[in-house]
């Protein structure tokens, strides 16, 4: 690729990255989203979420899955699932699943 269609691809992706943000904005007032499609949008965030950290935590260097506890990204999943389900506080949580993976790390490697 050219410089010149290198910049025009970066203008067009900035236009249609600003028209799809803004759209909801412009055009907001004048659509009504049903109430049971308001309550779903609720779930997008976590479900967005979970399929960014999902691959990563299950996924081999190799791209195979892994389930066995030799994945210790698996194992500090379930034990910062365990540690929110106890505590409720989601930075805690952040925190204690860095800091055990980060400890796993050190011991088995």
């Amino acid at each position: 690729m050219t410089d010149l269609e290198i910049w025009i691809t970066i203008g067009v992706l900035a236009l249609a990255t600003a028209a799809t943000r803004s759209s909801f904005w412009l055009v907001g007032h004048h659509i009504t989203i049903p109430k049971r499609v308001q309550e779903m949008l609720r779930f997008a965030p976590a479900c967005a979420l979970a399929a960014i950290v999902a691959p990563d935590l299950l996924l081999g260097s190799k791209g195979e899955l892994q389930f066995a506890f030799t994945n210790l990204k698996l194992v500090a999943g379930l034990a910062s699932i365990g540690y929110y389900l106890w505590r409720r506080n989601m930075l805690e949580t952040i925190v204690f699943g860095m800091l055990f993976f980060t400890g796993l790390r050190l011991w088995f490697q």
